[in-house]
């Protein structure tokens, strides 16, 4: 059996997920990477060189037979579950009369119910090994919302991830459990507009006038992985966009 660390990260295929993955494999993890289209994670692995320690369980993270399923075939796979990264996420930015009832299912199934049971089935699995980081990627805009950028439903939702992580902190920190947030501001993703406009009014929401790199979530994410006593925090990576008025 694998003795290395295992790392779970959903929505691993691109983005900040991926970039997640790729510096955990680098140290050596064991990844099980999740996205709901199967291909997406196989385009990823390819990308990656198809590492051996790189589990790919796609399914629809919303779905608790799905968070499950991760933890099964990782401990399977490489015996216990060191670190679960809830990254999978959508941000719908509109205002607020032009939500629709899709939008609302949507960001209630992947960035609540994507929240909630693989945290759930994590608990379970940490709290048996007694020991264990739970790390998810919130929404810097919740903490401080924009005029610049309407966005009420990721508000509403990710504000509650904010305080959920440390609800749940409380809760697991005598089972030696560290549970953590990571907000982030603007960060270059495949799904940022990439046209001149609408990167020069992205780069507006932060004092610092930049786009932060997924390296940038990456390196928060480290740090708060080899923390032992770092638990019930949001740690912010945002180029100063909540720091307060500029």
């Amino acid at each position: 059996m694998n003795m290395s660390k295992t790392a779970i990260v959903t929505g691993a295929s691109s983005g900040i997920g991926f970039a997640i993955a790729k510096a955990y494999l680098a140290r050596g993890y064991n990844v099980v990477g999740n996205a709901r289209s199967l291909a997406r994670l196989q385009s990823a692995a390819k990308e990656l060189g198809n590492p051996e320690n790189f589990l790919l369980v796609p399914g629809d993270i919303s779905k608790q037979e799905t968070a499950l399923a991760l933890f099964s075939q990782a401990e399977k796979h490489f015996g216990k579950v060191d670190v679960l990264i809830n990254n999978a996420g959508i941000f719908i930015s509109k205002p607020v009369g032009d939500y629709t009832e899709e939008d609302i299912n949507s960001i209630l199934d992947t960035n609540l119910k994507g929240f909630f049971y693989p945290s759930q089935a994590a608990a379970a699995h940490m709290v048996r090994n007694g020991s264990g980081h739970i790390i998810s990627i919130t929404a810097a805009i919740a903490m401080q919302p924009n005029t610049k950028m309407p966005a009420l439903l990721p508000v509403m939702v990710k504000g509650g991830l904010n305080h959920a992580v440390r609800g749940l902190a409380l809760e697991l920190a005598s089972a030696n459990v560290m549970v953590n947030g990571i907000a982030p501001g603007i960060i270059d993703t495949p799904l940022l507009p990439n046209d001149e406009q609408s990167q020069s009014m992205l780069k507006q929401l932060a004092p610092t006038g930049r786009i932060g790199a997924t390296k940038d979530i990456v390196d928060a994410v480290l740090y708060l992985t080899d923390s032992n006593f770092v638990t019930g925090t949001v740690l912010v990576v945002d180029g100063g966009s909540t720091a307060g008025n500029w």
